[in-house]
C-alpha cells in the first residue's frame, strides 16, 4: 500500500504483537514486533501514539498541526509516509 492509497478516513493501529515501547536501556523508543526492531524518533514516536484505531488520519495529522506549528500538507506527507513504510512491513493496519 502507498502513502496515496491511505485516506483521510483511515483509522491506523498497531496490528496484534507490535508494541510502541520507550527502551530503558537503550534510551530510546522503539517498535517491537516478531522478529523486527525499529528504532523511533520524536516525530515518529509522537505519531504512533496517536495510531490507537480510534483516530483518524485526518485528526492525527491535526493535532501535529497544532502542536508543531508546521504546514498541514508537510505534516500529512510524512505522516502517510511512515504508515505506508509499517504497513508494508505489516506492523500497522488500517
Amino acid at each position: 500500500m502507498t502513502a496515496e492509497q491511505i485516506t483521510e478516513q483511515s483509522r491506523p493501529h498497531l496490528l496484534r504483537g507490535v508494541k510502541l515501547k520507550n527502551d530503558q536501556v537503550r534510551k530510546a523508543w522503539v517498535l517491537l514486533a516478531p522478529e523486527r526492531y525499529l528504532r523511533l524518533n520524536a516525530i515518529s514516536v509522537d505519531i504512533l501514539q496517536r495510531c490507537d484505531g480510534a483516530a483518524a488520519l485526518a485528526s492525527i495529522v491535526d493535532d501535529l498541526v497544532k502542536k508543531y506549528g508546521a504546514d498541514r500538507a508537510t505534516i500529512e506527507r510524512d505522516v502517510r509516509g511512515l504508515l505506508a513504510n509499517l504497513l508494508e512491513k505489516r506492523m500497522l493496519g488500517l
